[in-house]
């Protein structure tokens, strides 16, 4: 009899909700064929385990391993195409996820892998850089610093040797896409970098993963391994080779030039900018670096034209966005949808509002650095625009949901902490009043608040993060002591 094929995620986020017993369970079992594929995102219904039916993939949810009878009879599997949360997805960089083995490269290229950088190899580096012009794209990674900008300053930058780095030092909290796009489509990060490199004259690349991303460094090197001995690396005869480093665990290191310090050996610590990197950047050569998702982006658009991703999203904010829903919602996991959409509405549509018996007190975006939101805000669109006019940053595209169980005061005590723990020490602002902002808030704690000491923890917030999580608590003064617990009449605890 011929074995069923079913299709189970090999994502981290999978594993740990159970995938990994799943693949034990299973190992030695005839009737099946078991496939480890990317996960579709939706780590709610994890472990999910899917099979071909004639009218498409059908999948199976939080399945345990004596669900295995049912899965191989087709009974109670629910069609992928059907699921709502899918199903109200734009996916083009995601494309990919839950369908391919991640580490197939013919897989990838029979669904249209490399199709952009053989479009990017028809083309002069000005001709890529007025398709990247075209498209509107941003930076993914939370600056949204116009593309084509950085490209065309390193290609007329006049260099023997060039560099193309990924920064893969994802430490915000509540973000991953930039792990499950490592582990999940490795080829396409790839590609992306190939048609940056061809684009500005670079010859070598550099992905430098976080340190906490073992996995996601692994399958990198594996799918360049496979890509040098397809000899993808050569074609056209414009040499090219990439290498994977992986960093040492530092928050700052997700800035750009601390990034390029840590790369050439030294500690991360941030520089002050001009020059910028794409006119010196590692070794003091032009170099660009950009956030994984923005490479991934690339292939899409040079197969499919400028024109194309300009047409989604908003005017500032061309193409789609990845966002990671995490917190006290119901179904969190991994979003892709066109800029434009409201925060409201992604989590009512695709977080399906607040975990059982827990309401809803707040939603960070963009990190511990980034911006909160009460409920009277949820209404923003989700564009860099929008959240530049609220004094917010959209950064990476992480959301947490936090109820109301939550204190505001240890929530910002905790992230202040967490600030003056990762501060490189470099700039005064950040190094001393990091600490100061969380002395205060201890005091406060301690039951000594007033609003003096708020006040003052505002001055900190600006000169520490002016468009952060600190200074976003002012810009809703009606609901500003609601945020602070109303720690300005907080007892005194010894009396």
């Amino acid at each position: 009899m011929t074995p069923t094929r079913l299709y189970l995620s090999n994502d981290t986020s999978s594993r740990a909700a159970g995938a990994d017993k799943l693949a034990d369970a299973w190992r030695d079992r005839s009737e099946i064929q078991l496939i480890h594929t990317s996960s579709r995102g939706a780590f709610f219904l994890e472990p999910m385990v899917e099979r071909d039916t004639a009218g498409g993939r059908e999948a199976w949810f939080n399945v345990l391993p004596n669900d295995l009878p049912r899965i191989v009879a087709g009974v109670g599997g629910t069609k992928v195409a059907e699921i709502p949360y899918l199903q109200q997805q734009t996916r083009f960089t995601f494309a990919n996820f839950g369908i391919t083995e991640p580490l197939a490269l013919d897989e990838y290229q029979s669904r249209g892998g490399f199709k952009g950088l053989a479009a990017a190899q028809s083309l002069s580096p000005d001709a890529i850089v007025d398709v990247l012009r075209l498209s509107g794209l941003r930076g993914r990674g939370g600056a949204a610093f116009p593309v084509w900008k950085k490209w065309q300053v390193a290609q007329q930058t006049e260099s023997e040797q060039k560099y193309v780095v990924a920064n893969a030092d994802e430490g915000d909290a509540g973000t991953y896409s930039d792990r499950m796009m490592m582990e999940g489509d490795p080829f396409r990060l790839i590609e992306g970098m190939m048609i940056c490199a061809r684009a500005i004259g670079a010859t070598r690349g550099y992905l430098y993963c976080r340190y906490e991303y073992p996995a996601a460094a692994r399958a990198m090197q594996f799918a360049i391994q496979k890509a040098r001995e397809a000899d993808l690396f050569d074609c056209d005869d414009y040499p090219f080779d990439l290498e994977v480093v992986t960093g040492a665990g530092s928050y700052v290191c997700g800035e750009e030039t601390a990034l390029l310090e840590s790369l050439e050996g030294r500690r991360g610590v941030v520089l002050a900018k001009p020059p910028y990197p794409a006119v010196s950047g590692l070794y003091g050569k032009p170099t660009i670096v950009s956030n994984v998702l923005t490479f991934a982006t690339l292939p899409n658009i040079l197969a499919n034209g400028g024109a194309w991703h300009a047409s989604l999203g908003t005017e500032g904010s061309r193409g789609t966005m990845a966002l990671q829903i995490g917190g006290r919602v119901k179904q969190p996991g991994l979003v892709e949808v066109p800029f434009g959409l409201t925060l409201r509405d992604v989590l009512d549509r695709f977080g399906g509002g607040m975990a059982p018996g827990a309401r809803l007190k707040a939603v960070q975006v963009g990190g511990p650095l980034g911006s909160l939101f009460p409920e009277s805000q949820l209404d923003i669109p989700i564009c860099y625009d929008a959240f530049a006019g609220a004094g917010a940053i959209l950064g990476h595209g992480g959301i947490v949901v936090y109820d109301d169980d939550t204190s505001m005061v240890d929530l910002a005590r905790h992230f202040m902490a967490f600030t003056a723990d990762e501060s490189c020490g470099k700039c005064t602002p950040c190094r001393v009043g990091s600490v100061r902002g969380r002395e205060i808030l201890e005091r406060i704690q301690m039951g000594q608040g007033d609003l003096e000491k708020i006040e003052w923890f505002e001055e900190i917030g600006h000169g520490t993060q002016p468009h952060g999580f600190f200074s976003r608590l002012e810009t809703s003064p009606s609901s500003h002591h609601d945020h602070f617990d109303s720690l300005a009449t907080c007892p005194d605890p010894s009396q």
